[in-house]
């Protein structure tokens, strides 16, 4: 069995900040902390050097995408849609330290986030995004379109259930509560904003992502 590589995480925003070399001690740093910033590097020289550095040339940065698909693929599946909205989630784990955000697709100006919270999962977090999102966008009598990455987000919100197999207790109560929320509003409202599936083979990451990869 091949051994793991290690990472070491640099914390901008936290309890306390700097570069720490286990997941755990990185965690204690952003756990309940609102507008946590965080990324893993593979080295301590790269997350030391980060640290010194702006956060913004580092999380949430795009990195050389060139897609694999054919030029006759491209022109099939064609442009995004800027007049969108695009939504993500990102989790340290599974479950583990999850947290969701929503964008402006164009310009990647961050709309609404929530988070960190303890014992998430992806899938919840994408699910949570996308209700998220729609309510936003019917909040805000906005015509733009919602791009997601997830299949899974879009089928539960397709049947108005969030089908996790994550157990409740005590420590994702309020994560919990959200999902409930999220489950109410989609059985007690209509909308008519179109979702659509983020076509990532052909433009790379959803502008929503976290950079943490």
């Amino acid at each position: 069995m091949s051994k793991k590589k290690k990472k070491y995480y640099t914390v901008w925003k936290g309890h306390h900040t700097g570069v720490f070399e286990s997941w755990d001690d990185c965690k204690a740093q952003i756990k309940d902390y609102k507008g946590a910033i965080y990324k893993s590097f593979s080295t301590f020289e790269a997350a030391k050097k980060a640290l010194k550095g702006d956060y913004k040339d580092y999380v949430g940065k795009d990195k050389a995408f060139k897609s694999e698909l054919t030029d006759a693929q491209l022109k099939k599946i064609g442009q995004p849609n800027y007049n969108s909205i695009s939504v993500d989630a990102a989790s340290s784990g599974n479950p583990g330290v999850m947290e969701y955000r929503g964008v402006d697709t164009k310009t990647k100006k961050q709309l609404f986030i929530q988070g960190p919270f303890d014992e998430g999962t992806n899938n919840i977090g994408e699910f949570l995004a996308l209700v998220h999102g729609l309510a936003f966008l019917k909040q805000h009598k906005s015509d733009r379109i919602i791009y997601t990455d997830s299949r899974t987000a879009l089928s539960w919100v397709k049947k108005k259930s969030c089908n996790t197999k994550l157990e409740r207790n005590e420590k994702n109560k309020s994560l919990f509560e959200l999902v409930d929320r999220a489950v109410n509003w989609l059985k007690q409202n209509s909308y008519q904003t179109t979702i659509v599936k983020w076509e990532t083979k052909a433009w790379g990451e959803i502008p929503a992502d976290f950079g943490r990869k």
